[in-house]
């Protein structure tokens, strides 16, 4: 993984309100708003498929990010050069997703 990519995507995906990537298994999680919408492996995006997303982003081939993962929209890094296309990508995508439950704090033994 490399990290120009994630810089490379965080600013370019400046149109959808918070994004961040966290690092996961070694590769990034991609969250907009505190949901995680997709992932970064081996420095493809992938987002999770929602109906106003994949309307956006049509044509688009779903592949898994990692062996036994479910599919998801892979998009193709020439996309990404868009970035009011790309931002607005993940702010349908995150909108169209629940918000994460809040964790329960870790009991002390």
């Amino acid at each position: 993984m490399q990290q120009h990519t994630i810089d490379f995507l965080l600013e370019q995906a400046t149109g959808a309100d918070a994004v961040a990537a966290k690092p996961m298994f070694g590769e990034y999680g991609v969250y907009v708003d505190g949901k995680m919408i997709g992932s970064v492996c081996d420095d493809q995006l992938f987002v999770k498929s929602t109906v106003a997303g994949r309307a956006h982003a049509e044509p688009v081939s779903d592949a898994p990010p990692y062996s036994g993962a479910k599919p998801q929209m892979l998009i193709a890094g020439d996309r990404w050069d868009d970035a009011e296309w790309l931002g607005e990508l993940l702010r349908v995508t995150a909108a169209e997703l629940p918000t994460p439950k809040p964790r329960k704090p870790k009991q002390s033994t």
